[in-house]
């Protein structure tokens, strides 16, 4: 196996001035922060847009649904508008996400759906200085232990979780140590596209940690899982510009096309079911600033290098927790490693859903309150 084990900072012997051109104007003072806090709720409204011009017969789409109600997120309804003769609400067989299922036949044509979703968002964060004994269902726990096809918990994932949790003498440090691996070991690759699948085995094998947040934040799941700690990815979107001042975890609400984001928790028996997003770490490390810093302890990095490591924002939504997931009706049959992107298909096959100007959708929202 060859990982990439070994990275030096690239400010190192620049000076001050050099060190300060890289931070953004935002973020060049004291309040270079990234704190997030259980507080206040934010209500905002997402909308699918979708319009299939060549519909080649029956067309079927599959649009995810925000799925997740938490104490960070509360769904409050959906509405539709559109063309099709069939519109329902269904559910994966195996993980029961939910997902709206719309069906127009041949005669549609032009098919077309509107999907407008509203839910409140909040910031999360753990306590660490409160710690005590939390009960989970043990069925759920046991799905966040157990494999799925492009995340294994044997062999070489196995391996690689024991090495990084060597020493650890509990499940949060282990934790730690996984999260510090990741980040010290992965990197973001922004030519991979969309988010990348999630192929925990081979990134592995070949020693590749280059990738987007279904990657890299599925390596540190499945290292997780190959540890004993219960774990999974949240598949969701960012809805929002950060608060903190951050470009890249953040996005513009008048187009969301493609802010599709996955980020991860694990369950600690003292403190429950915790934020987690070292993908995020590695992507305000790439491209945060037009330098690649290599170092976690930058200035820049670290607040985000901390926070994640038990908080999220909540300017993002969550769709769904689900991997390998089967659209039902669908005629391929083919299950999708996660499910964050519209869906469609006809009597051509699948549709490419990291193309939205083929496929003919869109995604933006709006904030109703603050």
């Amino acid at each position: 196996m060859s990982i990439r084990c070994s990275r030096r900072a690239i400010i190192q012997g620049v000076g001050a001035a050099a060190a300060a051109s890289m931070v953004p104007a935002a973020l060049a003072t004291s309040e270079r922060r990234f704190e997030p806090r259980v507080g206040a709720w934010r209500t905002f409204e997402v909308t699918i847009e979708v319009t299939v011009a060549d519909p080649q017969g029956t067309t079927r789409l599959w649009l995810p649904l925000p799925d997740v109600d938490t104490g960070y997120q509360r769904s409050l309804g959906n509405e539709w508008t559109g063309n099709a003769t069939t519109v329902r609400q269904v559910t994966d067989p195996a993980r029961a996400t939910r997902m709206l299922y719309a069906e127009f036949p041949p005669t549609v044509q032009q098919p077309t759906i509107r999907l407008a979703s509203r839910l409140q968002t909040r910031d999360r964060s753990v306590d660490w200085q409160r710690p005590g004994r939390v009960r989970e269902d043990r069925i759920v726990l046991r799905d966040c232990l157990a494999p799925t096809e492009w995340i294994p918990t044997d062999g070489i994932v196995r391996e690689t979780a024991l090495a990084a949790t060597r020493g650890a003498t509990d499940d949060l440090a282990a934790t730690r140590a996984i999260y510090r691996w990741v980040i010290s070991n992965a990197h973001r690759e922004p030519k991979v596209r969309g988010c990348g699948t999630g192929d925990v085995r081979t990134m592995l094998e070949t020693g590749n940690l280059g990738g987007k947040c279904a990657d890299l934040n599925a390596v540190f799941v499945g290292l997780c899982r190959a540890a004993g700690i219960p774990a999974r990815d949240v598949y969701g979107l960012r809805l929002a510009r950060s608060v903190f001042g951050y470009r890249e975890l953040g996005a513009d609400p008048a187009k969301l096309t493609g802010a599709q984001h996955c980020r991860a928790e694990v369950f600690l028996r003292q403190y429950g079911w915790v934020a987690m997003d070292p993908a995020d770490v590695l992507k305000v490390m790439r491209q945060e600033t037009k330098e690649w810093i290599h170092d976690p302890a930058h200035p820049l990095i670290a607040p985000v290098n901390e926070g994640l490591f038990g908080a999220w924002e909540g300017n993002w939504l969550a769709y769904n927790t689900a991997h390998d997931v089967l659209l039902p009706g669908s005629v391929g049959k083919l299950p999708l490693p996660f499910l964050m992107y519209p869906q469609g298909e006809n009597q051509s096959g699948r549709f490419d859903e990291l193309s939205p100007d083929a496929f003919r959708y869109s995604i933006h929202g709006r904030e109703l309150s603050a």
